[in-house]
This record gives C-alpha cells, structure tokens and sequence, in this order.
C-alpha cells in the first residue's frame, strides 16, 4: 500500500541511492509503478513499499509495460515500468517498440547485477541499455547515485516531448545501495513548444484557399487538448469535410457532419474516392509511422503537412508544405487568416459520407449466428455509451471497428497502428479501467491475441476493476488467414485449439459468458456493465465477410458517382 511519501533513512547525513531514485518519481509525480519485480530490484522495491506510488504487481512484464504505455497515451505523463536484468528486460523489448512508435511517453526501469564488483560472474547479464537503444529515445545505465535526479528529469523530458516515447534506465543493485551526499531532485519544467513561422502559415492559407476540394485528415498527433479546440474552429469556420487515421479515431466526433470516414486501409475504402478526388489534403497530426490513410503519387494531390515535427520522406508521402511548430498555434493562425470560399466544392465529399455512413448499416442487424463483424460492431457501439472506451487489440476486428465504429469522443478508441502487436488490448483496457472507473471500458479481442496475455485476468480481479473483456473467436489467426487467401495460398498452418474460456475466466474468479445467440449480445454487454467486476464475454465470430474489408470494385463504382 501506498504511503503519503518517502521520508529517506538518511545513513551519516547522506540518501540510499534507491531512496533517491523513488523521490524523483515522486517528485515527477509518478502515480503508478507496473511491473514485476527481481532479486536486483530489491533495494529499490524496499523504498517503494513507504512512498506515495502505487506497485501494480502484473503476471508479465509486457502486461506492465503495456499498462505504462498506455497511461502514458491516456494521461500526457510518463507511465514507469519495472523489470529486473535479463529476460524481465527482454520481455519490454515489446513494449518499447509499442510506446516508441505510438509515441506513448513511457518509462522502463531494469535491474542489473553491480557494477564496480563481479557478484555471480556473467550470469543473466546482456547488454540491456545497447538493446533499448535502437527503439527508444533514451537509455542509460546509471553508474554513480549522484547523477539519479538529472537522470531521471531528463528521462522524463525526453520521454514527453513532442514527439514522445519510450526510455530507459539501468539501475544496477550496487548503485541501488550506494549513498550519496546529492539529496536534491529538479523541478520538473514544461516549456512551450516552438510557434510556427508565419510565412509557412500565410503559405498554408493561400494553398487552402487556392484549392477546389481541400480535405482534412486528422492523424493520431493531433489528440491533445488544445489541438481538439483549434480542429474544431478550422472545421467550423472553413466547413472542409474531414476523415482520420486509425489512432485519430475520436479526435473530432465522427458523428459530425463533415466527417467522411476512417482510414481502415490505405487505399481502395469507400472514402478513398473523396480522398483520390480531392486536389488537396490538409494533414494534422499525422507521419509515416502510422500506416498510411492513403498514397502519394508524384504529380497527384498537395499536401499540406501540419505537426510538430518535419516530415520523414517516403515513397508515399512527400508534403509540398510543412507548417512546423505547435499544431495548436498553427491552427489558430491559419484559421485567424483563412476565408471561407465560394468555389470549394464539398457535394461530391458528402454523396460518399452518406455512402461510407449507408456500408457501416450494412449487417447491423444481421441475426445469423456465429455472429457477423459487423453486427458484432454495431452491438457494442449500442451497447458503449458516448464517453465508453474500448482498446482492441490487433486482428481483423480492428479494421472492421477502425471503419464501423463512430467514435464521439477522443481516447475512446485505443488501438494501435504503428506497431500494431498483438497482446496489448487487455493490459490496455485495464488501464483505461484504473484511470476513468465510472466509466465503460471494454477490451476487445481475438482469441490469438488474448491467450498472449491472459494471465493479466488475475491482475484485474485481483485489482478489483469493473471491466468486460469481448473474445472474437474463430479457433485461428484469422487476419493472417485473409492475407493468405488474398495472396491467392491455400490455408494452411493457422488454425488452434482453445481452452473453454468461460470456465478460464472463472478460474481467475472472474464472470465468464457465452454468446448463443446473436440477438442476446447487446444485452449481455449492458448486463456486464450493470453487474460490475471482471466479465469475459466469449463471442463466436463469423469472418466470411471479411472478403467484403476489400472493397475495390463496390469503392470503384462509388468513385464514379
């Protein structure tokens, strides 16, 4: 249990090397600490047991990484992570390539046997900070106690700055127990981002202005507070129809007028038709690390690349302007400056909207059972009130809610699109759990990715959270099997068994429940709500129709409307 705050032992006037490092968390304002501990965090597990952070002891390290991560994403702040030397490390490997490339501030504590002396020669030592240093954006392994409060303030800086990330620190166990004279910490500071140039704004007004169909298209990015306000006046005194990534999914209520669709695919979706006819696409928020909402082509469309950071060149994507800056101040200035114009011509964008809005209809109250996505889609969207969160993880469903699934609110939908691993819905929805507990949150599954961290049911129970966690079972890896059938290959090598997850819930003195019928589904959402506690609803899932996720001839004939 958490205490009000370390108050260091202090040994001849001087601070245990772990005490210090747990004051700065503290003075970070670190909540939480997920992890799973080992003999060379022991020091440092002693000075936690008095501080004011919380331990959430998972069953895995990517359980706890995955929660960090994603508080991270949830909050703005540094989520930490603990894991002692070796394979506790590796098993962040993960977890860092999912916070890096998702840019979810997250910070990863490993144990290390001493430093200044041999303990148990070369037993479990690899070189943890060399193997964290290709993804993420700081590693380091601390090696003298006074350096632990500049370490760790610019971890956090790091870790936070746009565009954030993953980092690390190595605290071998001899510098855990060293003293130090050094008992200050920093002050955390926040500096203002960089303002965009004014001429790079006056450029982006004229393009906008010049162009017959602009668009807007709202990357992951953009998810910040005062980003929201500046998108919401652009859209309101500009009337530029939008769409979103995947990770943009909420950032603007997809139940807006404007909205036109979510980039499921990077090409031939319904809402590639408005994309492929516009003259130029307003992009905020978004890079090349989250899969491509469509392709340029040389002498195709402009773009307009709006975001804190310059665009990486790609085959793909090669912005012919770049507003560089804070993408709250950018869009202040270039609404401030824009006018409304009378030849931007929205008609066509708006015959696909009601298009991409008539295909989410589609199967929704399709009553065959095993159930069809889109009827399990619809389900849950009816089921989630608006400020509902669900975090899937990553399978076939994903496309099928990325495109279905109307989002009203930011960070309601949690998925990833970067990485895009498996094994990261569930510690994910536990998290979004933690933070907003008088709120819906469903994690959504496949089977395949479930079972990689289904031990984290032990943790939510034991956690006491109020949580529903949705298995979309087809017995295979069924996303792998669509590529393979589209690659024109005979099925092979992608079908398991699996346990009976209604009794492996209960196990974990959870409620387990299965679909029988597809009409009795919502309601069995609403039920799991209403009850409270940990629920796992095991839902059969008919992916026949996944054929229909490539849509190039149905997309083709809108195109020509």
């Amino acid at each position: 249990m958490s205490g009000s705050g370390l108050v260091p032992k202090l040994k001849d006037g001087k601070i245990k090397g772990s005490d210090l490092f747990i004051k700065a968390l503290e003075n970070e304002g670190v909540e939480y600490i997920f992890g799973v501990p080992g003999e060379e965090n022991l020091d440092l597990l002693e000075s936690l047991r008095e501080s004011s952070i919380q331990l959430v002891l998972t069953r895995h390290e990517q359980g706890a990484a995955f929660m960090a991560a994603t508080y991270g994403r949830l909050t703005g702040h540094t989520g930490v992570c603990l894991a002692t030397l070796g394979p506790g490390a590796t098993n962040f490997v993960t977890c860092a390539a999912y916070a890096q490339l998702g840019a979810m501030p997250m910070m990863m504590i490993t144990g290390q046997k001493p430093v200044k002396k041999s303990k148990q020669g070369r037993f479990q030592v690899l070189d943890t900070v060399g193997m964290f240093k290709p993804i993420t954006k700081f590693a380091k392994q601390i090696v003298n106690a006074n350096t632990i409060p500049s370490l760790i303030r610019e971890s956090f800086r790091l870790a936070e700055e746009e565009r954030p990330g993953a980092v690390n620190l190595e605290l071998p166990e001899d510098i855990a127990d060293e003293y130090t004279d050094n008992q200050s910490v920093f002050i955390p500071s926040h500096p203002r981002r960089p303002a965009p140039d004014q001429k790079s704004i006056v450029a982006a007004v004229k393009m906008i202005e010049e162009a017959k169909m602009p668009l807007l298209l709202v990357g992951a990015g953009a998810n910040r507070k005062r980003i929201v306000e500046g998108l919401e006046s652009f859209v309101e005194k500009t009337g530029i129809p939008f769409f979103n990534t995947q990770m943009g999914k909420g950032v603007l209520s997809e139940f807006h007028d404007l909205y036109i669709g979510t980039a499921a695919l990077s090409d031939t979706d319904y809402l590639h038709c408005a994309v492929d006819r516009s003259d130029l696409v307003i992009n905020v928020g978004h890079d090349v690390i989250e899969k491509p909402p469509f392709f340029m082509e040389q002498g195709g469309k402009n773009v307009i690349h709006i975001n804190f950071n310059s665009a990486e060149v790609d085959d793909v994507y090669f912005p012919q302007l770049e507003v560089l800056g804070d993408i709250a101040a950018s869009l202040e200035g270039i609404t401030a400056s824009i006018t409304k114009q009378d030849h931007w011509e929205t008609e066509y964008f708006m015959r696909v909207r009601d298009r991409v809005l008539e295909s989410i209809q589609e199967g929704a109250d399709d009553l065959s059972f095993p159930t069809k996505p889109q009827r399990l889609v619809a389900d849950v969207r009816r089921a989630m009130p608006e400020d509902g969160i669900i975090a899937l993880d990553n399978g076939m469903y994903k496309l099928w809610f990325a495109r279905n699934y109307r989002a009203y609110q930011s960070n309601t939908v949690l998925l990833d699109n970067a990485l895009a691993t498996m094994g990261a819905g569930l510690p994910s929805a536990m998290m979004a759990s933690m933070l907003y507990p008088d709120r819906n949150v469903m994690a959504i599954c496949g089977d395949g990715g479930f079972m990689m961290n289904s031990q984290e049911m032990e943790t939510a129970v034991r956690m006491k959270m109020n949580l529903v966690v949705l298995i979309l079972r087809d017995d295979g890896y069924g996303m792998i099997k669509w590529k393979q059938t589209g690659g024109g290959f005979p099925t092979f090598g992608l079908d398991y068994g699996n346990p009976d997850f209604v009794k492996y819930a209960e196990s974990y003195g959870a409620h387990g429940h299965r679909v029988q019928r597809t009409e009795d589904f919502e309601g069995m959402i609403k039920d799991c709500f209403k009850t409270g506690g940990v629920h796992l609803i095991d839902a059969p899932v008919d992916y026949s129709e996944n054929v229909k996720v490539l849509i190039d001839e149905l997309a083709e004939k809108v195109c020509l409307l």
